[in-house]
């Protein structure tokens, strides 16, 4: 006999009008904002890394955790998406949401000390549109990102100027979302649709791959993502390395970068010892001493995102316009 299972039909979905947000648009960082002091000296290699790699039309992919967009770096990836910098951006779902509900309402981040007392956290009525919006993108044959991205743009989401999602779909250049079910708000939800759902993050996986099929003279970025973001990189690299090596091509040469808070030490050549907890942070033996040993190059940039990503903005831009 299956087990028994949590009937959702007695869940109550509350409005977002209800809701207190620790995030707005006066947290956003754009192009023309005042910045805070920071330095990096990876930063000006990276930049050039990421023109370099453009200008011979090779991938320039990043991977970015829910927190690079409730820091409020949106609008600087929009621009990196509006003049085709960035070939691909990978979420993962929570980073959708936030960018989901800042298009919507301008606001994001709900008190979860304070809603999870009264089992209202997650549990907001317009959040739930997102599995609408994949519900019918799956079934048109859409990604999560994707279709998440249509739904934003032609829904004329009053921020939508400031979504990442609506950025990629109006260039033309993949955002993809990679979901571990049950791990996001909206899958609380009476509308989530588990096998949907699954499908289309699927797909961005594969449209994912299909990026890093370009990878050899390209970038990898992974902002602020401990799990998905090297997760997802190392099974498609993998993938990718073997179909290339069926067509005589091998993709060993190009630049990572793991741009996170950890302190992890001077040397980032080897592997950290097993007795030592910084080897079970996956970005570092992955991205930065792993997959780049045959040839690539590996940096790491410590610092709030806040300081960092908009630092690497403005490193581009200066740069493109030299």
């Amino acid at each position: 006999m299956p087990h028994k299972q949590f009937d959702r039909s007695k869940l109550k979905l509350s409005p977002l009008s209800e809701r207190e947000n620790l995030v707005t648009g006066a947290d956003l960082i754009y192009p023309d904002s005042a910045r805070t002091i920071y330095d990096n000296e990876s930063i000006p290699i990276l930049a050039e890394a990421i023109l370099k790699a453009r200008k011979k039309n090779r991938s320039v992919l990043l991977s970015c955790g829910a927190h690079v967009i409730k820091s409020g770096c949106a609008p600087l990836i929009v621009d990196l998406i509006d003049r085709k910098l960035i070939s691909h951006l990978a979420l993962n779902g929570a980073g959708a949401i936030h960018d989901f509900e800042m298009a919507l309402i301008g606001e994001t981040s709900e008190r979860v000390a304070d809603v999870i007392r009264t089992g209202k956290f997650g549990l907001w009525k317009e959040t739930g549109r997102i599995n609408e919006a994949v519900n019918i993108g799956y079934d048109q044959g859409l990604g999560f990102g994707e279709a998440l991205g249509k739904y934003i743009e032609e829904e004329e989401f009053p921020c939508r100027s400031t979504s990442v999602l609506a950025a990629g779909y109006r260039a033309g250049i993949p955002v993809t979302v990679h979901v571990a079910i049950g791990q996001d708000i909206i899958h609380e939800h009476p509308n989530f649709d588990g096998a949907k759902t699954g499908g289309a993050s699927y797909r961005d996986f594969l449209v994912y791959t299909e990026t890093v099929m370009n990878l050899e003279g390209g970038v990898f970025l992974n902002i602020g993502s401990a799990v998905m973001g090297p997760e997802v990189y190392l099974k498609a690299l993998s993938m990718a390395r073997n179909s290339a090596l069926s067509d005589g091509r091998e993709i060993r040469h190009f630049t990572t970068a793991v741009f996170d808070i950890q302190d992890l030490g001077d040397d980032l050549t080897d592997e950290a010892p097993k007795d030592s907890p910084r080897y079970y942070f996956r970005p570092y033996k992955t991205i930065l001493v792993r997959t780049i040993a045959d040839g690539g190059a590996s940096y790491y940039v410590k610092g709030d995102h806040r300081q960092t990503v908009a630092l690497l903005y403005d490193n581009i831009i200066e740069r493109m316009d030299d």
